[in-house]
């Protein structure tokens, strides 16, 4: 299917009223509302533990689970707070307006093209800053936050689903359109190496429990 064709000039069944704006497929209008709903979720469950560790420094976190899956043992570090002030915070801001703009998109209400072009652009850095959680989980802290790995998950598929709206403009460019033809073998390769990465770098654990 062509990039081009995703974008019919006319809204029908599977796609709501571009009132204006860029004309969404529902499919993809839900997906971010999904992908939203649940990073702020996760996102929203990470502060809370985080309070409850500043709190009571002998908390235990929920989903510290075993050595590895151990948000405990992520959430003391310094990267667990980049910029001065937990990371969660970020999320929570940033899947909030994901969140609302599913919902608007859900709705049929059409959002200008510079919208989902700075919408791209904040998913993008989100992208380079889980890329380097992912760096920084596996091989300086040595453990894995479950709630961090679902807001990894859902960062990669929102940025695809964005862009394609942000990028149809650019739909005669044949760069763009392969991209757009490959989008999910690309997000499927993206998950199947990051799942091999974890699975290499904690096999000393993982085999412990075959």
């Amino acid at each position: 299917m062509s990039l081009t064709a995703a974008a019919p000039a006319q809204p029908g069944p599977a796609q709501p009223a571009s009132a204006g704006g860029a004309a969404v497929p529902r499919s993809t209008a839900w997906g971010i509302l999904a992908g939203g709903v649940i990073g702020l979720v996760a996102a929203g469950a990470l502060l809370i533990e985080k309070i409850e560790m500043l709190v009571d420094p002998a908390y235990v976190p929920t989903c510290s689970i075993n050595p590895v899956l151990s948000c405990g043992s992520v959430m003391v570090t310094p990267q667990a707070a980049l910029f001065g002030f937990p990371n969660p915070l970020v999320g929570v801001v940033a899947f909030t307006v994901v969140v609302v703009t599913g919902v608007l998109t859900v709705a049929g209400i059409g959002l200008p093209r510079w919208y989902w072009a700075g919408l791209m652009g904040g998913l993008a850095l989100g992208t380079v800053f889980v890329h380097w959680l992912i760096f920084q989980s596996l091989y300086r802290i040595g453990a894995l936050c479950p709630y961090c790995m679902v807001v990894w998950s859902v960062t990669i598929p929102l940025l695809v689903m964005v862009s394609s709206i942000a990028l149809r403009p650019l739909a005669g460019s044949p760069a763009v359109r392969a991209l757009y033809g490959w989008r999910w073998p690309l997000v499927t390769l993206w998950f199947t190496t990051v799942c091999l990465m974890i699975l290499v770098r904690f096999w000393d654990y993982w085999s412990t429990l075959i």
